[in-house]
């Protein structure tokens, strides 16, 4: 995953993604945690444990700090437990990464995060495109709707196409695009090129 992102364009502002994953958050009931989501190796409340943790890491990522948080490659240890304090501690955590990546110097230089050290231009956008995609799990798996803004999406699909027909390109994090035609809106588009099917509801899991 390494598109290279258009230098002379302003830099994205993660704050709406965030905002939107923690409005959804609002609508999550305690049944929901053990529910199904479109990432398949995931429940619920583990989903939402990932969530608090890329939300340290991209936040580190940020600062230019490297150690744990950042170093680990995605899908080699299982998130951890849910803390009691979720629904606090996860708004909080999604607004310090929106802060921290709209600060210039975040975007300078070089940012790991996952275990991989990119542009740090590149590694703001990965952020965003982890927040709008989970936001989206978020939302199917709980029954809202979910709002991304045109830019946003427009940002996260250009930063999946290049990996499409590049298994090495996507890593692990995503699994193969999934199919969907060019006329379709850019939020079904961008949810099959993450490797999700736009029609998944809890009740098309088997």
């Amino acid at each position: 995953m390494s598109s290279q992102p258009n230098v002379h364009a302003p830099l994205p502002d993660l704050g709406p993604a965030a905002a939107e994953l923690s409005r959804l958050l609002g609508g999550v009931r305690d049944e929901h945690l053990d529910g199904p989501t479109p990432c398949p190796e995931y429940a619920l409340r583990e989903l939402l444990s990932h969530v608090l943790g890329l939300s340290v890491a991209f936040q580190d990522a940020a600062h230019k700090k490297s150690g744990p948080t950042t170093g680990t490659p995605p899908g080699t240890v299982a998130p951890p437990e849910l803390p009691a304090d979720w629904r606090t501690a996860l708004p909080g955590s999604l607004a310090a990464m929106a802060a921290a990546w709209r600060e210039p110097a975040a975007w300078e230089g070089m940012a790991q995060v996952g275990g991989l050290t990119l542009p740090a231009a590149v590694t703001g956008r990965v952020g965003l495109d982890e927040l709008v995609v989970h936001g989206w799990d978020l939302a199917r798996s709980t029954g809202q709707d979910f709002r991304a803004t045109p830019d946003d999406l427009e940002i996260s699909y250009a930063f999946l196409a290049p990996s499409k027909d590049d298994p090495a390109a996507r890593g692990t994090a995503f699994g193969p695009a999934v199919d969907v035609p060019d006329e379709a809106p850019m939020l079904d588009r961008l949810i099959g090129m993450s490797g999700r099917d736009p029609g998944w509801t809890p009740r098309t899991v088997r």
